[in-house]
């Protein structure tokens, strides 16, 4: 009997023409049928947006050589949803997303357009990663980032995964002879301590900039900014399940009158 080809799904929040989409398309390639839905334009932090007031078009696009590939005017979690309903008419096995410029470690994983994307393909039980490049630099070598999608991903259409697997991947920026492979972390307790740069317009008008510091609190060795610190990839196991089952079990033992 037949092996099945894998249905790979890749988008990401960058838009259709960034390198970084590209680097992810090669990598996944060799690994079964490739579908690209990706925005026509950069939708960086639009974290789990979805378009519900203006009607959403979607056009194919003949950019990557022998890869259907479509664009779409909405948000990432967007082309998900009609990648899902309107292209592939069903599950694919996996999904990818990214890769992206620039980290979505830590608390960045809230905003980030990238596993918003993915993040909804778990939702509908499809195994996802994202991937982010700590590089920001829209010309960077995406070599080592390729290699490392390229690994998670094969051992996720090799594992049997639960329902719903997601997998928040970050690859630092290190020469490759001094990479020191991909470590499962979970996410650290960090966030940008951020303010807003008042200035005026030439009418004289209040306008903001918004700036920040990022804040690592953890001290912990297993966290991803740790892992990106020293050399690794990180890849934290995320969940959409946003329950705090620790409070929640305080809370029914010392709030027993609100049951």
């Amino acid at each position: 009997m037949a092996v099945k080809e894998k249905l790979i799904l890749v988008t990401n929040d960058d838009g259709i023409t960034s390198p970084g989409i590209r680097a992810l398309i090669e990598a996944v390639r060799p690994l079964g049928r490739v579908v690209v839905v990706a925005p026509d334009s950069p939708q960086s932090g639009m974290g789990h947006a979805i378009t519900i007031g203006v009607p959403l078009r979607l056009n194919q696009v003949d950019i990557f050589e022998g890869i259907e590939a479509w664009q779409c005017s909405g948000t990432p979690v967007d082309c998900v949803k009609l990648a899902r309903d309107k292209i592939l008419g069903g599950k694919p096995d996996l999904c990818v997303s990214g890769i992206n410029h620039g980290a979505n470690h830590s608390i960045n994983v809230i905003y980030s357009g990238t596993m918003s994307a993915a993040m909804e393909a778990a939702i509908e039980g499809i195994p996802s990663a994202g991937f982010s490049y700590l590089e920001y630099d829209y010309a960077a070598d995406f070599s080592l980032p390729a290699k490392v999608a390229r690994e998670v991903a094969e051992r996720m259409l090799a594992s049997e995964l639960p329902g719903g697997a997601l997998f928040n991947v970050n690859i630092p920026i290190v020469e490759e002879k001094k990479f020191r492979g991909i470590k499962i972390c979970r996410q650290a307790d960090a966030k940008w301590v951020e303010e807003f740069d008042e200035r005026r317009d030439p009418h004289g008008k209040k306008y903001y900039w918004l700036t920040g510091e990022f804040k690592n609190r953890d001290t912990g060795d297993d966290t991803d900014v740790w892992a990106l610190e020293n050399g690794y990839a990180s890849l934290v196991p995320v969940q959409f399940d946003l329950t705090n089952y620790q409070l929640k079990k305080k809370l029914a033992e010392e709030w027993k009158d609100m049951q």
